[in-house]
């Protein structure tokens, strides 16, 4: 999984002028919410994909899949930033850690974060957890806009209350199920919440920002990989791999690129309440994988569709109000 500066854009009023072709009034905010609900889907699409497709990369372990992924993704993100022009945020960022050497700690702290959020995400599914990791991201958009109503002073609008209460049904009838709390959903429901506030403290809630994390965790997936049963010697056991796992990089930066200019161009809550699809998404890479939904269960996911489906209504209203001539 995984990434925040949020803009409050102010309304701007158009004034009429007299032209002979039809003139569009785009409100710079409802352009900045639409694209953002876009890019945040799309990301929830990729790591669905990516969730699927450590499926294929047998024999490797959780954590040897985890340093690969960081190791092919850093390159990846770098490409992208050289030719989208974002570098300039890494250089930014290196001139102020020059400055201000004590921001290495900040900076360390973001990284292991991260670092951790990525690792159990692959580590999870296969060492019994996948159950307690997606409860953490059931619960993780309602922690989510509890913290930008404490730290940002957020509201919600009456369509997102409407989706924090078909949420809310669906998580407490999970912790029904569940009947508590482990130590993999904690790290999920507090981890990510505090990332994203740490980064917007640091000012690295920008694709610089990430990069520099990502950086920070190479020697230790280095050590993943280096250490691990295959080893890099797994390509000479299994060829095949020689192809997926580099894919596993590409899939792997594009999805976190996606998620972190998501963030930045919606409010702390939407981008919380928006997470709902990926659970939902990896539910569906679930069942594909042969696993099925519980009777019980059915409480849980009825209501977080319904909530998903609200917080697309509202977007659809984002797009129609921005093409209103």
């Amino acid at each position: 999984m995984c990434v925040k500066n949020i803009e409050h854009l102010p309304n701007i009023q158009h004034k009429n002028h007299v032209s002979f072709a039809p003139r569009l009034t785009i409100n710079p905010r409802e352009d900045s919410l639409s694209k953002g609900i876009a890019l945040s889907v799309s990301a929830s699409v990729l790591f669905a994909v990516m969730y699927y497709y450590t499926s294929l990369l047998t024999p490797l372990s959780g954590v040897e899949i985890f340093g690969w992924r960081m190791l092919l993704t850093v390159p990846c993100m770098t490409v992208f930033m050289l030719v989208s022009g974002e570098w300039r945020r890494v250089l930014e960022l290196v001139r102020v850690v020059a400055a201000k050497p004590k921001l290495v700690a900040g900076l360390s702290v973001s990284a292991a974060l991260l670092g951790v959020q990525l690792w159990l995400f692959m580590w999870a599914p296969l060492n019994g957890y996948s159950l307690d990791v997606s409860l953490g991201y059931f619960l993780l958009p309602l922690a989510m806009v509890l913290t930008g109503r404490i730290a940002y002073g957020e509201s919600l609008s009456y369509l997102q209350k409407i989706a924090v209460f078909f949420a809310s049904l669906g998580v407490l009838n999970e912790l029904y199920q569940v009947g508590g709390f482990s130590w993999a959903t904690l790290v999920v429901v507090v981890g990510y919440p505090l990332y994203f506030v740490l980064r917007k403290y640091l000012k690295t809630d920008h694709l610089g920002g990430l990069w520099v994390d990502m950086t920070l965790m190479l020697p230790v997936a280095w050590w993943f990989v280096q250490g691990g049963e295959q080893g890099l010697g797994v390509f000479d056991q299994y060829p095949g791999l020689m192809w997926l796992i580099p894919l596993l990089g590409l899939i792997s930066a594009s999805a976190l690129v996606v998620y972190i200019i998501a963030s930045r161009l919606l409010p702390f809550s939407l981008f919380g309440l928006l997470s709902y699809v990926e659970p939902v998404l990896l539910l569906g890479v679930a069942l594909l994988l042969g696993e099925s939904i519980k009777s019980g269960e059915w409480l849980t996911y009825i209501p977080i569709w319904l909530a998903v489906v609200v917080l697309i209504f509202e977007g659809f209203k984002h797009l129609t109000r921005q093409r209103r001539p």
